[in-house]
């Protein structure tokens, strides 16, 4: 049996499961609230309001389109930061289905994946609502976007990978990644630019894959260029090794979990 086949087969047989998974996903967190799903929508909306009243008229930033700035800034971090801490608990928060039932433990950090990806496509239509209200004119080259997108998702899962499996032996894992959510929030430019840093400490930037995701929408948005292969490569190996580190522990764990649940 291909890997293509293996993968169409578990796809039939668990899609049912995936889809149900998503929707009780959505229903639990928006539960009891009037406006539902439009929080993932106001969120950052409302955060980019204070940050743009905060470092334009206070801070005097005179950045071109600063709002769109921020706003690409916010899009990619909020996307990495929403998709990593749900996948982190997707086993703790199903301990109870997964101790019951026999089911491939992914499926509920894809789940939880899935949930992220919807909410981030819900903003990145609001992204280009202000894009256009900002008369940055739309190109092709706007299409290019697909690949940091999904390059993205596969970083987030490969990081999810891990962080769900250390969550399961060290309850200690979420406080400690809420700490480094917020030095990667700091460290990946989101509402400054880069530019004033000596050449050398703007190369150190590249180490963060998150402001590389960032750069590559600001590239194509604001500068309306088209990003060097060296910048595919870069998401592309950021992508590819969380997912092989992340596969490896879950798998090498796997076996494991229940007993600690």
């Amino acid at each position: 049996m291909t890997l293509l086949t293996f993968a169409i087969s578990r796809w039939e047989k668990y899609n049912f499961l995936l889809a149900e998974l998503i929707k009780r996903d959505f229903k639990k967190k928006y539960k009891r609230t009037i406006l539902g799903i439009l929080w993932s929508l106001l969120h950052p909306l409302l955060s980019l309001l204070v940050m743009t009243i905060i470092f334009v008229h206070f801070f005097a930033n005179r950045t071109q389109n600063f709002t769109i700035y921020i706003f690409a800034g916010q899009l990619v971090f909020g996307f990495f930061s929403e998709s990593t801490n749900g996948s982190m608990s997707s086993l703790m928060g199903n301990s109870g289905l997964i101790t019951a039932i026999k089911v491939p433990k992914y499926l509920f950090l894809f789940s939880k994946n899935a949930s992220s990806v919807i909410e981030f496509f819900i903003t990145l239509l609001a992204f280009f609502v202000f894009v256009a209200m900002a008369s940055i004119p739309f190109s092709l080259n706007f299409f290019m976007l697909l690949y940091p997108i999904i390059t993205l998702m596969v970083f987030n899962i490969g990081v999810g990978l891990i962080l769900s499996a250390f969550y399961v032996f060290f309850k200690d894992t979420q406080y400690l990644y809420s700490v480094f959510t917020r030095m990667v929030m700091f460290l990946s430019a989101i509402f400054y630019p880069i530019d004033t840093f000596p050449q050398r400490i703007q190369q150190l930037f590249f180490l963060n894959p998150v402001f590389v995701h960032i750069q590559y929408f600001r590239l194509v948005v604001l500068n309306g260029t088209t990003p060097s292969i060296n910048l595919h490569l870069i998401l592309g190996l950021y992508a590819l090794t969380a997912l092989a580190i992340g596969s490896y522990i879950y798998k090498r764990y796997n076996y494991k979990f229940v007993y600690y649940m």
